[in-house]
């Protein structure tokens, strides 16, 4: 698994970073983004979401977080269930969009 530390950095550097490190991923291998900044648990799902991967997003500590992304074909095809499970996820965290 790939990891990517954006702790510190603000929108929109963390989804950039995330985009370009999913472009470089192999086969199905996954990638874990670790962040601070709460406007990336929606930017970065939506971008991966497009290149065909869905996010899991869990607490790592006060206000940050661990996105795991994983490839999943049918994400890109459907972005209504990509925002439906993105905004449970952040309802589940506490976090508002």
């Amino acid at each position: 698994m790939a990891r990517l530390d954006v702790r510190g950095e603000i929108c929109p550097f963390p989804m950039l970073k995330a985009v370009e490190q999913l472009k470089k991923l192999k086969g199905d291998e996954e990638l874990e983004v670790l962040t601070d900044h709460a406007p990336a648990l929606s930017t970065i799902p939506w971008e991966a979401a497009k290149l065909g991967y869905t996010t899991q997003i869990e607490s790592s500590g006060h206000a940050e977080w661990r996105l795991r992304l994983t490839r999943d074909t049918t994400a890109a095809k459907n972005p209504s269930k990509v925002l439906e499970q993105l905004s449970a996820q952040l309802e589940a965290l506490g976090v508002s969009e």
